[in-house]
Parts: C-alpha cells; sequence; structure tokens
C-alpha cells in the first residue's frame, strides 16, 4: 500500500471498528479502546461501528470526544441504544445489509476484542480483500486475544491466497495502530 493513500481521500478517511457488545464500561479494555478511538480522531480517522454498546459504544465515544464523526449502523429489529454517542445513525435491515455497510464503507478495519460475531466480521473482512474484491486497506486486530487465535488459524486453515495472515497487522498498543494507520 502506498504511504501517500491517506492523503489521496478528499473528506476524512473512516474506519471501521468491530467488537464485543458485551464488554461494560467498568472493564479495562472498555476504557482502552474509548482512549484509542480518541487518538484516532485526533490523527484524522472518522468512525463506522455496529452502533450498539459494549467496545461499539468505547469505539463511539472515543471518536466523538476526538473531535470525528462516527456513523452508527444499527439493526431495525433492535432498538437504538439509549445515550447513543454516533453522530449519524443508519439502520440495517438485517444483519447482512449490516455487515455490508461496516466492511466496505471505510478505509481500514479495526478489530476489537469481540466474539462470534467479531470473528465473523473479521472472516468476512479478510476473505474479501484477500481474493481481491475489496481494494487493500488495514486490517487491525487489536488486544491481547488474537494473537493465540491468529496462531490457531494459521496452524489450521486451508487459505484461498498466499500470505493471507500477511494482510492482518496484530497490535497490542495505542502507537502501534497509530503508526500502521499513518503510512
Amino acid at each position: 500500500m502506498p504511504s501517500s493513500w491517506l492523503n489521496k481521500l478528499a473528506t476524512r478517511p473512516r474506519i471501521t471498528a468491530f467488537g464485543s457488545s458485551r464488554i461494560p464500561p467498568t472493564d479495562l479494555r472498555f476504557q482502552d479502546v474509548e482512549e484509542l478511538s480518541y487518538k484516532l480522531a485526533q490523527q484524522g480517522w472518522d468512525g463506522l461501528t455496529g452502533g450498539h454498546q459494549g467496545m461499539m459504544a468505547a469505539f463511539s465515544q472515543g471518536v466523538r470526544a476526538g473531535g470525528g464523526h462516527v456513523r452508527g449502523i444499527t439493526l431495525e429489529c433492535f432498538p437504538t441504544p439509549p445515550n447513543n454517542t454516533f453522530s449519524e445513525e443508519v439502520r440495517a435491515q438485517d444483519f447482512f445489509a449490516r455487515m455490508q455497510h461496516l466492511i466496505e464503507d471505510c478505509d481500514a478495519w479495526l478489530v476489537l476484542p469481540g466474539g462470534l460475531g467479531t470473528l465473523s466480521e473479521l472472516a468476512m473482512s479478510w476473505d474479501l480483500r484477500a481474493i481481491h474484491i475489496l481494494k487493500d486497506r488495514p486490517l487491525i486486530l487489536y488486544g491481547d486475544m488474537w494473537p493465540n487465535i491468529i496462531n490457531t488459524l494459521q496452524d489450521s486453515l486451508e487459505m484461498s491466497v498466499e500470505h493471507g495472515f500477511d494482510m492482518i497487522q496484530l497490535c497490542q498498543t495505542h502507537d502501534e495502530v497509530l503508526a500502521l494507520l499513518s503510512e
């Protein structure tokens, strides 16, 4: 990816955050993601998120506090979360329409601690990038849960492309994420 890709965008670049809706504000991971996303907004990024609680709320709160714009892609089958902090809401009819927005309408992906939903969002984003359906963009897995999962996948998966694991970046610190996104 050329180092000037960020400068070629006409508007602020948008990063999609995938993550658990179950992690409460009292959890240190929530606070960490809120701080990271604040720094991302300060660096010039806007956000795109599933618009619900947990990691999505932490991300949204941080981006908004840092001066960024957050689009929440919520599901029509669930009520809009009370006290949400996204800048705008787009209501998706179903999970697939929601996932399409989250995967396609961004310039980078940030995969936070999560569960099965997060894993499916990672798999879809990763595969669409690997088979060149989507343009190259950073795919960042943030937090301590990802190295063991990726190691297991490396030992077990039959990849559809060579060097598929080179497409993901494992990050443990804010500085690592920010450096990747400033290239």
